[in-house]
């Protein structure tokens, strides 16, 4: 009998133990959940400056707040129409759960769905940098599947909607040391200057398996691959290639140069 009783008393106590911590680790998550949202706007924001080559390393929250505040204009893009719209507010708008509502996006044919993400949101936000009213930079998100992940990041060109400023990813889960070297310094400075069209405005920046040469006519189009990143340098090139085309940004790009956006 007492031996039963000591059971009952030690699962009683354990159970109310875990009620306790359940308690505390849930009361944590939503306390804390305000913090981490800004945190990640936060890091959007410094990427965001980092690609446009505004800022410098090492700035405080503060001071990317105040620099994004007064140098970026955030706005929404109706994708289908390649216009500027007023249907959400830019500074608040979430593209991403956007893309995960039947009703606010398109679900994808795999024939064209080659960034493998599956559904792709009718608005967007892209980030501008201007000068007494002169686009100087365009920074458009880009996102697409690697090899073992969904890669999200921006991609910055000059006033010309041609020339890259900067590229790279805030977010992305792929193997360090190989498809991780997207974060390499070294490489995305590869990126800097190379032009995304080429003289008949068709597509033609892309990732190619080992090094450029540069006396090749399609150099200044051309990126050095990821050295034993294969897939994740193939996954790259296809959501660049999807985000700059037909059904990402290219509707964008094609009536701003028109001045028609």
């Amino acid at each position: 009998m007492a031996n039963k009783e000591s059971t009952v008393r030690t699962l009683t106590v354990a159970v109310l133990v875990c009620l306790v911590c359940s308690v505390f680790v849930a009361g944590a998550a939503v306390a804390l959940k305000p913090t981490q949202a800004e945190n990640r706007l936060l890091d959007k924001q410094r990427s965001i400056l980092a690609i446009a080559g505004l800022g410098q390393p090492g700035m405080s929250g503060k001071e990317v707040q105040a620099l994004f505040a007064e140098r970026i204009q955030a706005r929404v893009v109706d994708l289908e129409q390649g216009t500027f719209s007023d249907a959400h507010d830019a500074t608040t708008f979430d593209p991403l759960k956007a893309a995960k509502d039947p009703q606010t996006s398109q679900a994808l044919p795999a024939s064209e769905d080659i960034a493998s993400i599956k559904r792709r949101e009718h608005h967007s936000t892209v980030y501008m940098v201007e000068n007494d009213g002169e686009l100087q930079t365009l920074i458009l998100p880009v996102r697409g599947y690697g090899l073992w992940s969904t890669l999200h990041g921006f991609i910055a060109v000059k006033g010309d909607l041609n020339t890259v400023v900067g590229f790279g990813f805030y977010q992305h889960g792929e193997t360090p040391g190989l498809g991780g070297e997207v974060d390499n310094p070294k490489w995305k400075g590869l990126w800097t200057g190379k032009t995304l069209f080429d003289e008949d405005g068709e597509l033609a920046v892309e990732i190619i398996k080992g090094s450029v040469d540069p006396q090749s006519p399609k150099a200044e189009h051309q990126v050095d691959g990821l050295a034993g990143a294969t897939l994740t340098s193939k996954g790259v090139n296809n959501l660049l290639h999807f985000w700059l085309g037909e059904n990402g940004f290219g509707p964008l790009l094609a009536n701003l140069k028109k001045g028609e956006a």
